[in-house]
């Protein structure tokens, strides 16, 4: 089907694109469906596919950063901002286009503006741009189209990936530490067994005795390690790349998805997470007017878990049975007695919505609680782990040393 760039007035602005019609007569008819007026329309080429694009231009598009967290945060409250203050969301989006400083950005909104232009609704067009709006982004957005509240949907996304950010950057802080230290301990029993343990080897044989077990596992270690140290790389780098696979499987992601919340020390606070955004999602919901059974499956759509959104799936569905919220929450088992004491208030009372909102927010501080103590959660582990890695080395090391100075003033 030819395609067709137009140039149409509404009201005071001037509106270009490309549409794909049949003819020229149809293009005016879609302009007037949306209250535009035609001002020109000319026979344009198609949008040039990506397996047309030259190298140069390719290579351009792969080197681009990524949109951020900031930039999306950014985008929505200046997005609320503009769709409060009674601007067109088409002008909202040209004006965010023009005033955009990240060139993929850029190009994200000139697309959600020609898909606007085509007919196709906000939620549906973000969907098509998956590695900047999430399914969660996706899905509150069209609560918001649905239920006529889009600005207020935007700003609550804002707060949302403020509090996504910060979380993000207090576990950063919070692992720097470990991480730090565990790198260090790998570089040093690295080097230990390629360079320092052969050292002592030869020592060792000079005794002609029998060697300590401490010493005798250091030595059969760092000989493995040398002989095959680099079948120990391959077998990693292939253990790496077949789990990614593996997880990437229905069956593996959702193993692996309830492993996640069951995690020393990190599942709880992957678990609260999850809770606070289902129940702020369901609150916000609710609040616009959503039927629960619709909310529930909106909050499914939410859930980056697949094990957290089959119990949501249930919690519908027990509820489209006639359960009250409830009942099914209950069952899912994975509410706390405090958060369902909270749910059948709302239920009792009729603020549900209310009360939901308070549990997101219980959460969320549970959350903020849980990242701020997690280094010093991890640093006893650390440190035990330190002093046995020191132990079996001294006695790996000194051990024999100490059994033939013993032996030397025996004599």
């Amino acid at each position: 089907m030819p395609h067709f760039a137009y140039t149409a007035r509404s009201g005071s602005d001037l509106l270009k694109g490309v549409l794909e019609a049949g003819s020229p007569a149809e293009v005016v008819e879609v302009l007037r469906g949306r209250g535009h007026l035609p001002v020109s329309i000319t026979p344009a080429k198609a949008p040039t596919s990506a397996d047309e694009l030259s190298l140069s231009k390719l290579f351009e598009r792969w080197t681009l950063p990524a949109v951020g967290t900031v930039d999306l945060m950014l985008m929505s409250r200046q997005l609320h901002t503009l769709l409060r203050s009674g601007v067109p969301i088409l002008r909202a989006l040209a004006g965010l286009q023009e005033s955009a400083t990240h060139q993929r950005l850029k190009d994200t909104l000139l697309a959600l503006r020609q898909s606007l232009e085509s007919g196709i609704d906000f939620a549906t067009s973000l969907a098509q741009h998956p590695a900047v709006f999430s399914g969660f982004y996706v899905a509150l957005v069209r609560v918001g189209e649905m239920t006529g509240r889009l600005d207020e949907v935007l700003l609550r996304l804002y707060t949302h990936l403020e509090f996504e950010l910060f979380m993000s950057q207090q576990v950063k802080a919070a692992l720097r530490y470990p991480m730090f230290v565990g790198i260090a301990m790998a570089i040093a029993i690295g080097v230990i067994n390629v360079m320092v343990i052969p050292a002592f080897a030869g020592v060792f044989k000079s005794f002609n005795a029998e060697l300590p077990l401490a010493t005798r596992i250091l030595l059969a270690t760092s000989n493995f390690t040398i002989e095959f140290g680099w079948l120990l790389v391959l077998l990693g780098i292939a253990a790496f790349f077949g789990w990614k696979r593996w997880t990437a499987t229905p069956a593996g992601e959702l193993w692996w998805d309830e492993k996640k919340l069951r995690l020393p020390l990190a599942g709880k606070i992957v678990k609260k997470a999850m809770l606070a955004r289902m129940a702020r999602s369901l609150s916000l919901s609710l609040k616009s007017g959503v039927p629960v059974e619709q909310a529930l499956t909106v909050v499914a759509q939410t859930v980056e878990n697949k094990f957290m959104q089959g119990k949501v799936e249930k919690m519908r569905e027990s509820v489209e049975r006639g359960d009250s919220i409830l009942r099914s929450a209950a069952a899912s088992g994975v509410f706390t007695p405090v958060v369902l004491q909270m749910v059948a208030v709302g239920e009792e009372t009729g603020a549900l919505d209310e009360l939901l909102e308070e549990v997101g927010a219980l959460y969320s501080n549970e959350v903020q609680y849980e990242l701020k103590t997690l280094s010093q959660q991890i640093e006893p582990i650390l440190i035990v782990f330190l002093g046995v890695l020191v132990l079996i080395l001294a006695l790996g090391v000194f051990l024999p040393i100490w059994d033939l100075g013993r032996v030397a003033m025996k004599r």
